[in-house]
C-alpha cells in the first residue's frame, strides 16, 4: 500500500468551523476574527479578560541537532497535543509561523507531518494571515524614515556611517546581504552600503513575539536602536518616530492565530524567530493566552536543545516569567545512526552499533536540558525501518542517562501512537519535580553570558572574540545593556561553529563574528562562526517544483 504524503494526508483532513474550535476553549465567536471558515484571530479584549485565571502546565518539545534523516519535531509537538487530549486532559498545541524563505529553498512545509499536523497546511506555509508580511513592512518603514530622516536635514546628525538598521525580506536572497542604496543622484539621498536580512530575524519579529500587549509592543518598538550619532550616543526608533506607525501596521498581527490539528485539537500558531539566528520561539501571547484557556500547553522550539531550549529558558520564560513543567527531547533511530557515522544511503540497514555511537549527541542534549532544572522524557520518533534491537538500544542508552525513551508513532496512528508519551509527560509535569531556573544571572557580564552557554551548553574550551566584540559588549554594559540575555546566532547541525562535526564535541573553540544589540527585543545577538542573518537558496530550491496542478491545488510544498 502506498504511505500518504503529508499534503495528500493533510487535504482528507475533516476540518471543523473555527469557530467550535475556539468554543472548546471557551472562546466566545465575537471575539473570534475570521480568516475565511479554518484559521482565527484571537481578540486583544478576551486575552486580557483572561488575566485573572489560573495557568495550566507548559511542556517544552526539543530535538537532538537535526539531521538529513529528520527528527520530527513539530510533528511530535502535535502529535503530543492530539495524544494530551485524548487521554482525556485540555491541550493546546503553540507552534511557529513558517518562513517564505526555507519553504522555496530545502525544507519545505512546516505543519507537522503523517498524522499529525496541523491545518490548513498549505496557507500556513505560504501567507497564512499575513502576520509576516505586516513584520516585514513595519520593520521597512523604519528603515525609509531613518533614510528619510537623514535625506531632510538629519536634525538628529545622525552618522551615516553608524546607521545599525537594515532592511529585511521573507525570502532566502544572498544577493542582498551587502548592498549599496541611494545611488543616482541627490534626489535619490545619499549613498551608503547597507544590506537585507530575512524577515525571520527582524529585531520587529522578536519585539512581537516577546510582547505582552500592543501597549508593550509600542514601547519596545520605540526602543529599538536605529543609530549612533556622530558622537555614538544612540538614535532610537522613537526618536524616528516610527513607533506609533509600526504599532498600527502590527495590530492585527500581534493578534494570535487560532487553527487545529487533524484530529480538531486547538492549536495556535503565531510568530516565527528562527532559532539560529534569532530566539526561535513562538509568541509569549499565544503562550500565555494557551495557559490560560488549557490544562496542558504544549510548545516547540527550533531546532537542537542546544539553540531553541536553551533560548527558550533563557530568553522566552526568563523574560515572560514562564516556568515549564517538563521538557521533551525528540530524537530518530536514523539521526542516533548518522550520528555514529552511517550515510543517509544506508539508514534503511539495521546497525546498532551506528545507533550507540550516535546516542552521545542525545545524552549531551538531556544533560543539557536538565541542568537548567526541568525534568526531562525522550520521544523516540517512529520511522517504518527501525527494528527492535536499535530503538532497545536508545531505551538503554537514555535509562543510563536518568531517563525514559518512549517509542512514539504519531506519524502514522496519530493521538493513538503517542498515548505512552502523553501520560508520561503528566506524570512528570504532575510530579511537581521542575525546578527550572535560567543558565546564568541577569547581572553577569555579557561576555561572561556567552562563555557560560558556550562552555556549559556546546562543551567549548573557550570563545574566540576579537578585542573589538568586547569593548562593544563593555560599551553597551555601560549604556544600560548589561543586564540583557544573550542570543547566540549559531549553526544548528552542530554542538561546535562547524556544521559538518557531529555527536557530542569537546575541546572545540566558538568564533564570534558580529555582535548586535537588540534594545527593543531586550537581547544582544551573538553571532557565530559562518551563520548568516540572510540566508541563500540551494542549488536546487524547492520553489522549482512547487506548483498549482490541474484540480487547483498546491504540489510540491511537502
Amino acid at each position: 500500500m502506498a504511505v500518504k504524503t503529508d499534503i495528500e494526508i493533510a487535504r482528507e483532513a475533516k476540518k471543523k468551523p473555527i469557530m467550535e474550535i475556539g468554543a472548546k476553549l471557551g472562546i466566545p465567536s465575537e471575539h473570534l476574527l475570521p480568516y475565511g471558515h479554518d484559521k482565527a484571530k484571537v481578540g486583544q479584549e478576551f486575552i486580557k479578560s483572561l488575566a485573572g485565571k489560573p495557568d495550566g502546565k507548559l511542556i517544552l518539545v526539543t530535538a537532538i541537532n537535526p539531521t538529513p534523516a529528520g527528527e520530527g519535531k513539530t510533528t511530535t509537538t502535535v502529535g503530543l497535543g492530539d495524544g494530551l487530549n485524548r487521554i482525556g486532559k485540555k491541550a493546546v498545541v503553540c507552534i511557529r509561523e513558517a518562513s517564505l524563505g526555507p519553504n522555496f529553498g530545502m525544507k519545505g512545509g512546516a505543519a507537522g507531518g503523517g498524522y499529525a499536523q496541523v491545518v490548513p497546511m498549505e496557507e500556513m506555509n505560504l501567507h497564512f494571515t499575513g502576520d509576516f508580511h505586516a513584520i516585514t513592512s513595519a520593520h521597512n518603514l523604519l528603515s525609509a524614515m531613518i533614510d528619510n530622516h537623514i535625506y531632510w536635514g538629519n536634525s538628529l546628525d545622525i552618522d551615516e556611517r553608524r546607521i545599525v538598521w537594515r532592511r529585511v525580506m521573507d525570502m532566502n536572497d544572498r544577493a542582498l546581504r551587502d548592498i549599496v542604496v541611494s545611488l543616482g543622484g541627490v534626489s535619490n539621498g545619499f549613498p551608503r552600503q547597507t544590506g537585507f536580512d530575512i524577515t525571520v530575524a527582524s529585531e520587529v519579529m522578536a519585539i512581537l513575539c516577546l510582547s505582552n500587549d500592543l501597549e508593550d509592543l509600542q514601547k519596545r518598538l520605540g526602543d529599538i536602536v536605529v543609530a549612533y550619532t556622530r558622537d555614538k550616543k544612540p538614535v532610537y526608533c522613537r526618536d524616528i518616530k516610527a513607533d506609533g506607525a509600526m504599532t498600527v501596521l502590527l495590530k492585527d498581527a500581534m493578534q494570535p492565530n487560532l487553527v487545529q490539528t487533524l484530529e480538531n485539537n486547538p492549536a495556535f500558531v503565531h510568530g516565527g524567530p528562527f532559532a539560529n539566528i534569532a530566539h526561535g520561539c513562538n509568541s509569549v501571547i499565544a503562550t500565555k493566552t494557551a495557559l490560560k484557556l488549557g490544562d496542558y500547553v504544549v510548545t516547540e522550539a527550533g531546532f537542537g536543545a542546544d539553540l531553541g531550549a536553551e533560548k527558550f529558558f533563557d530568553i522566552k520564560c526568563r523574560k515572560a516569567g514562564l516556568k515549564p513543567a517538563a521538557a521533551v527531547i525528540v530524537a530518530t533511530v536514523r539521526a542516533m545512526k548518522m550520528n555514529g557515522g552511517v550515510a543517509k544511503a544506508d539508514l534503511g540497514t539495521e546497525n546498532v552499533e551506528a545507533v550507540k555511537k550516535g546516542c552521545p549527541n542525545l545524552g549531551r542534549h538531556i544533560a543539557n536540558v536538565k541542568s537548567f532544572g526541568v525534568p526531562v522524557v525522550v520521544a523516540i520518533n517512529h520511522f517504518f525501518s527501525d527494528t527492535d534491537a536499535e530503538v532497545a538500544a536508545v531505551k538503554a542508552y537514555v535509562a543510563e542517562q536518568g531517563a525514559e525513551a518512549i517509542l512514539c508513532k504519531h506519524w502514522a496512528h496519530g493521538s493513538a501512537g503517542i498515548e505512552d508519551l502523553a501520560k508520561k509527560v503528566v506524570s512528570l509535569a504532575e510530579s511537581g519535580a521542575s525546578a527550572f531556573a535560567p543558565l546564568y544571572p541577569d547581572d553577569m557580564p555579557l561576555f561572561q553570558k556567552v562563555e557560560t552557554i558556550a562552555k556549559r551548553i556546546y562543551h567549548a574550551d573557550e570563545v574566540i572574540a576579537d578585542k573589538s566584540i568586547r569593548d562593544q559588549l563593555k560599551t553597551w554594559e555601560a549604556a544600560g545593556y548589561g543586564h540583557l540575555p544573550v542570543c547566540m546566532a549559531k549553526t544548528q547541525y552542530s554542538f561546535t561553529t562547524d556544521p559538518n562535526v557531529r555527536g557530542a564535541p569537546t575541546g572545540h573553540s566558538v568564533p564570534v563574528r558580529e555582535v548586535r544589540l537588540s534594545a527593543g527585543a531586550g537581547f544582544i545577538v551573538v553571532i557565530c562562526g559562518e551563520i548568516m542573518t540572510m540566508p541563500g537558496l540551494p542549488k536546487v530550491p524547492s520553489a522549482e517544483v512547487i506548483r498549482l496542478n490541474d484540480q487547483g491545488h498546491v504540489e510540491g510544498l511537502f
